[in-house]
């Protein structure tokens, strides 16, 4: 699935994406970590990877969009 990076805060290692339709979906440090990444930028396309449904669905993986 992709995303646009919203929010990131490095001291943490967490933030926020915005799905293709708006929504804002939080991610934590182990989502982040998993997909190893460094730093993040507002605007960056991500893909992101979910588990769960509903309001238990979170992000387990952001990595950047590559083409």
């Amino acid at each position: 699935m992709q995303a646009t990076s919203y929010t990131y805060d490095p001291e943490t290692r967490s933030g926020q994406v915005l799905l293709d339709d708006g929504t804002p979906m939080p991610f934590d440090g182990t989502a982040f970590d998993a997909g190893g990444l460094r730093l993040l930028r507002p605007g960056q396309r991500v893909r992101i990877e979910t588990e769960g449904t509903g309001e238990g669905r979170r992000i387990t993986l952001i990595t950047l969009q590559t083409f």
